[in-house]
């Protein structure tokens, strides 16, 4: 999985799974942006580790649930690597908190859809122009997209769902100019995600009913997105991969 040169921008790469990718297509060789929102210490962390490993990468602040931010990181990406872009790895997102049908109201599903569902269109539309013939985008969905998720996760696994949904019609938009659209779907990966929003008991029973007996880590998550990003996965298009152990099978 050669990615020598290659030009990856990753939302939400400064931590957890997203570290992980970042350090993943540094370690093959691209030339990485890190992006982050809030936690520049973090941030800084895994440019210390890229650099530490002989990689090459930039650290970027931006909102990616915002166009102007969503600008802003696509165009400092390009200014400062050249003015393309091969890959585009749309990791931020997340749950924001558990709630049930009666205690969500419309403005908390439509920050939850913003966080997941608008944050990977707006990058798409920003970067998708600047990526030549080869360029592979790869989203993030969720186990939860599939399966509906767990209790209080009605709005998270619809806007993980409808990730899917936007990953199949942009392979079938970008195609044709080469490019690549796919998406994988985590089950349990041990991070603060599940640290925060998961209680340990349904962890553990998480893990138990498992085929491999436990959860997943970031690592194998980041590698499966490498391959997506290298020409070995050529006719992968418009998929969406589940990582989750043998749990779940789409």
């Amino acid at each position: 999985m050669n990615l020598k040169d290659k030009v990856a921008l990753v939302t939400g790469g400064a931590r957890d799974i997203g570290k992980a990718v970042s350090l993943k297509l540094a370690t093959q060789g691209a030339n990485v942006v890190v992006n982050y929102h809030n936690n520049r210490e973090l941030g800084e962390q895994t440019l210390d580790e890229i650099r530490d490993i002989g990689g090459t990468a930039i650290l970027v602040k931006a909102d990616v649930t915002s166009a102007t931010d969503a600008k802003v990181l696509v165009d400092a990406a390009r200014r400062e690597y050249g003015g393309s872009i091969d890959i585009l790895v749309n990791v931020a997102g997340g749950i924001i908190a558990r709630k049930s049908l009666q205690e969500m109201d419309e403005e908390f599903v439509e920050k939850v859809l913003r966080l997941n569902l608008v944050s990977t269109f707006l990058m798409t539309k920003r970067t998708a122009p600047h990526m030549p013939a080869g360029s592979s985008i790869i989203n993030f969905a969720s186990q939860a997209g599939r399966d509906g998720g767990g209790p209080g996760a009605a709005a998270y696994a619809t806007s993980k769902a409808a990730v899917m949904g936007f990953t199949r019609a942009m392979a079938k938009e970008l195609g044709p100019g080469n490019i690549r659209v796919n998406c994988v779907c985590p089950g349990m990966i041990s991070t603060s995600f599940h640290d925060q929003f998961t209680k340990d008991e349904v962890r553990s029973g998480v893990a138990a009913a498992t085929p491999l007996r436990r959860e997943g880590c970031a690592e194998e998550v980041a590698s499966l997105v490498a391959y997506l990003a290298s020409r070995e996965s050529g006719f992968i298009n418009g998929d969406s991969i589940d990582i989750n152990g043998g749990l779940v099978f789409s």
